[in-house]
């Protein structure tokens, strides 16, 4: 047993409850499974493409407790994105819901896989892999350490109030460091974990959350703009105590909605900053604080620690969280970096209070006729002016600025004007279209790339 899944074990008030039979089980009885026998071979390499069903985070509470290295990825990943990472790393293991056989492997279980390949070198740190992409099946993966897991599951549980009587359900996917911190922080530290595949867009969800009595929530922006126009702050919901927020800025008016119906609801809203490369959180902003340092990514996580290089503004976290480096091909799964300083590619201020400030990206900047954009704070700014749109801003080849909207509030003329106004630039450099709803990763996030291709 490793040391993560020893101290999850250490909590014995947690149970994991499959929301499709209401039936729960303890950490003991998932890893004495049969699948658990399965894993008893030289360490080898897994592909496991998760849902957040409880056969699927059974099966990686396995390989978390084997000494095999996981790559999570995304279930509806793409077939022939599949079968291409498939061939340049030749994973032992797959878990796949989505197969019922594939070609030269032998079938263990109801989603598992087997077949003997060369073994890679693999460093003695390295466990865990994730995709910063959930959609693209990018053959680079962020590799991660068990105390990378421990680490950011343990700076977590330091400032979130999460109790073993808690009721969490899994609303964002494991594969995502995100959904991710929300498993292994819990697992440490609170009560019952809900697998389910039920989303907010569905009325099930609201039957489980019901049920039983969920006491927290986790989002991206996207997840909160979505319960917003779902009519969430009009209703109340008693078991919920807090919270929380990450993936990227919410806009101010969303944020002031939902710090409202917080505060009224005796609800802790906790906006949190992280990435992938940090295996998720490396600051938050206590509720208290979201009226006098609103807009605020708060200071770092326990262990962590931030610095902003003058020259450019980029922010650099530093923490024993931080990643082993990027892997490409399988020869990047024998090394292992130790230097513990992450470039976010953020750029950001801090105050005279010791808080710190997203103000955008290092690349999402485009410079149109000489005018230097900067494409998140445009995004921002149309949030907070047009309310009843969404948007999405992306560049092309630094000649046009290109804006997706949804919904049918103003119409392009006012929204083409207010953007030549404030940002100074002709109205003839910016291309617009009306969308029925944004293309967003499996994560949640803004798929800028896909954005950029309804105008090419």
């Amino acid at each position: 047993m490793g040391r993560l899944i020893d101290l999850i074990s250490k909590n014995t008030a947690l149970k994991f409850i499959d929301a499709e039979t209401d039936n729960a089980f303890t950490l003991s009885e998932i890893l004495n499974s049969k699948i658990s026998e399965k894993l008893q071979v030289p360490r080898t390499l897994a592909f496991l493409y998760l849902d957040n069903s409880f056969n699927a985070v059974s099966t990686l509470l396995n390989f978390l407790n084997s000494s095999h290295v996981a790559v999570l990825l995304n279930t509806k990943l793409n077939e022939k994105l599949k079968s291409n990472l498939e061939q340049i790393y030749s994973p032992s293991f797959i878990y796949d819901p989505e197969s019922s056989a594939i070609e030269g492997y032998s079938k263990y279980d109801t989603n598992l896989f087997y077949k003997s390949t060369p073994t890679p070198q693999f460093h003695p740190e390295l466990k865990l892999m994730l995709s910063t992409s959930g959609t693209t099946g990018s053959p680079k993966f962020v590799k991660l350490s068990e105390n990378n897991l421990i680490e950011n599951a343990l700076s977590i549980i330091d400032y979130l109030p999460i109790k073993t009587t808690d009721s969490t359900p899994l609303n964002l996917p494991v594969y995502y460091s995100y959904g991710l911190s929300v498993l292994t922080s819990n697992s440490f530290a609170g009560g019952k974990i809900i697998c389910s595949n039920k989303d907010i867009l569905q009325k099930e969800f609201w039957q489980e959350m019901e049920k039983f009595g969920y006491t927290s929530l986790s989002g991206v922006p996207y997840f909160y703009e979505m319960l917003n126009r779902l009519g969430f702050t009009k209703k109340q919901y008693p078991t919920l105590k807090y919270l929380t927020q990450a993936g990227g800025k919410m806009n101010e008016k969303m944020l002031d909605i939902f710090n409202e119906y917080s505060t009224q609801n005796a609800i802790d809203l906790y906006v949190m900053y992280g990435q992938t490369e940090a295996t998720a959180r490396m600051s938050y902003l206590a509720p208290t604080l979201l009226n006098s340092k609103k807009g605020s990514i708060g200071k770092p996580i326990k262990n962590g620690q931030f610095n902003v290089i003058s020259e450019t503004g980029e922010l650099v976290y530093e923490g024993p969280n931080v990643f082993g480096g990027y892997a490409e091909k399988p020869e990047d799964l024998a090394t292992f970096e130790t230097n513990k300083k992450l470039h976010t590619g953020d750029i950001a201020e801090m105050d005279s209070d010791g808080f710190y400030y997203i103000k955008g990206r290092l690349k999402r900047i485009a410079k149109i006729f000489g005018n230097r954009l900067n494409l998140d704070e445009i995004e921002q700014l149309m949030k907070n002016n047009f309310q009843k749109n969404q948007f999405a801003c992306a560049g092309l080849n630094d000649q046009f600025l290109l804006i997706g909207i949804t919904g049918s509030g103003e119409t392009e003329n006012e929204i083409r004007q207010f953007i030549s106004d404030t940002f100074k630039i002709h109205p003839t450099v910016i291309k617009m279209a009306f969308i029925s709803e944004l293309p967003l990763t499996a994560n949640g996030k803004p798929d800028y790339a896909k954005l950029a291709e309804l105008f090419s």
